[in-house]
């Protein structure tokens, strides 16, 4: 049987292409996603939306950081941070570094982020930052247990809303919203309620 025919920028079935809702954004802000190569041909694939509807952002697919972008990341003319939760992590401020800023952010699972973590010195070297607590996810497929916990385009979202103020950064969740409800059309009602519905509506004890 024959694979469906995929669209070549967005990567969903040519059925469900999400180029029409995908803004074209300006940021001041340059982003690097650093993606698992586990989650590359995932159906929720939110970190690809998210650099698809930014002018400077990259989508960076390894596990190990290639040469070329370790040295970006160490570059001394910018104000580089990392968005990752740890224990050292700083909160996530707006004030105006005196350097241009970059902004990068891991996507997989907990555990793939923090293996792309610990893999890659590089990264262990920059600050980290964090978003601030009580962020309420739209992602309703998630099956992570903490209730802050976002998708990727979700924290790029919010963090950029934090760093450009000026800037409305909420159409990048359109084809966020129309990707979740394709998944959940897939699979039927009945399922994404004995599944998902308890931890979408805050009840993760409920699953």
């Amino acid at each position: 049987m024959s694979k469906r025919s995929r669209c070549a920028r967005c990567r969903r079935p040519l059925n469900y292409c999400l180029c029409a809702d995908i803004p074209s954004l300006h940021t001041t802000t340059e982003l690097l996603v650093i993606q698992h190569p586990s989650e590359q041909g995932h159906a929720l694939n939110t970190a690809r939306l998210l650099c698809l509807g930014l002018d400077a952002a990259t989508l960076l697919v390894a596990e190990q950081v290639p040469v070329d972008w370790a040295a970006w990341l160490q570059e001394p003319d910018y104000h580089i941070e990392l968005l990752f939760p740890g224990p050292q992590a700083g909160l996530l401020t707006a004030a105006e570094p005196e350097r241009p800023r970059r902004l990068v952010l891991l996507d997989g699972t907990w555990r793939k982020a923090r293996k792309l973590y610990y893999l890659n010195p590089v990264l262990q070297q920059l600050p980290q930052v964090a978003l601030p607590a009580g962020q309420r996810s739209r992602y309703r497929l998630r099956k992570a247990s903490e209730p802050d916990a976002l998708s990727t385009l979700e924290a790029g979202v919010v963090a950029l809303g934090m760093l450009e103020p000026d800037t409305d950064f909420s159409p990048l969740l359109r084809p966020f919203e129309r990707l979740i409800d394709g998944q959940i059309q897939s699979m039927g009602e009945q399922v994404w309620q004995a599944h998902f519905a308890a931890r979408a509506q805050g009840n993760p004890e409920k699953s």
